[in-house]
């Protein structure tokens, strides 16, 4: 992997640091990036990070949590090492021209860019990841690979390519933090960063995006099983070819699944789909029909049975519920 030089060589001097804060990111996504400066700062008793926010227009940010991120506007930023993009919904209205032409601009002296959850896409919007490997948010991950064909799309938990960082979400954005500390201060301090909030970073930023944590009976065998399980609930595999992907035979997996989950592989690979259709209900507006092709379902009928069944409600019902709810936020 090749970083930027400025960036990721070994270098004492102060970083300087924009954090772009878009309305409707998540706090925590906010906090991954910035925390983990501030205690690079103090554990260092000296200033590696020099960081301040901005924002579209010059207003507070408003994050999800209610929080407001006061900022100067993104269009009087005028140079700074690294520039931190930290989104979460609605990115198709907050990735305005405006806002676009401005990411140009500060791209164009030669800052680095980072994006953060919705980031990456704010980020190619602006085709600034247009001959970059990049990933964002596994929620999103398919339709930014649809939507952004001069992306090379990954499901890396986060990704560096050359002067473009970009984090699948939170917990990926401390590795990715962690990484540059380490890259240009340092692994000592990043290990005593990571330590002072009692994290165990991940140990490859090439591994896959999951869409559930990991079950803690799962062994190397299990672990495959689901990620292809999760990487195929449009079309799912059969046992024999999941079994024959994962070098191993059906009985094996059987026997693996039982023993370490206490549930089979057709169970576990059903409970996934339903998770996901759950999730496209309560989320999306995409209709249910769709939904159910999207989940590896034939027809509607069995769609429908399957998810009562698990759910305890139809998708229709739990869609309506869902959005009463939001009547009242």
């Amino acid at each position: 992997m090749k970083y930027e030089k400025t960036i990721f060589e070994p270098n004492p001097k102060p970083l300087s640091i924009s954090v772009l804060v878009l309305d409707n990111c998540n706090t925590l996504s906010f906090a991954a990036v910035v925390d983990p400066m501030r205690a690079a700062n103090r554990l260092s008793n000296r200033r590696l990070f020099d960081w301040s926010y901005v924002t579209a227009t010059g207003k507070d940010a408003r994050l999800t949590s209610e929080l407001n991120v006061p900022g100067t506007a993104l269009s009087r930023l005028e140079q700074c090492d690294l520039l931190l993009v930290v989104a979460g919904f609605d990115l198709d209205r907050l990735s305005t021209p405006a806002l676009c032409a401005s990411l140009r601009r500060v791209a164009a002296g030669g800052t680095t860019l980072a994006g953060i959850d919705g980031g990456p896409w704010v980020l190619a919007k602006a085709g600034l990841l247009d001959g970059y490997a990049a990933t964002t948010h596994w929620e999103d991950l398919d339709k930014f690979a649809a939507e952004f064909p001069a992306v090379t799309a990954l499901r890396d938990r986060f990704h560096i390519d050359r002067n473009r960082m970009t984090s699948g979400g939170a917990a990926p954005a401390i590795d990715m933090m962690l990484q540059l500390i380490s890259a240009r201060f340092g692994s000592g301090l990043a290990a005593r960063v990571a330590g002072a909030f009692i994290y165990e970073a991940a140990s490859d930023p090439s591994r896959a995006q999951l869409r559930m944590p990991p079950h803690p009976g799962h062994n190397a065998l299990t672990t495959r099983a689901n990620t292809l399980m999760e990487q195929t609930l449009e079309a799912p595999l059969t046992i024999p070819v999941l079994a024959r992907q994962c070098a191993t035979s059906p009985r094996a997996l059987q026997h693996q699944f039982q023993t370490r989950l206490n549930t089979t592989p057709q169970a576990h690979y059903l409970h996934l789909r339903l998770t996901e259709a759950e999730r496209l209900v309560t989320n999306t507006n995409l209709p249910i029909q769709d939904i159910a092709l999207a989940t590896g379902f034939a027809s509607q009928s069995s769609f429908a049975r399957a998810f009562q069944k698990t759910m305890g409600t139809s998708a229709r019902a739990l869609r309506k519920q869902q959005s009463s709810s939001n009547s009242f936020v």
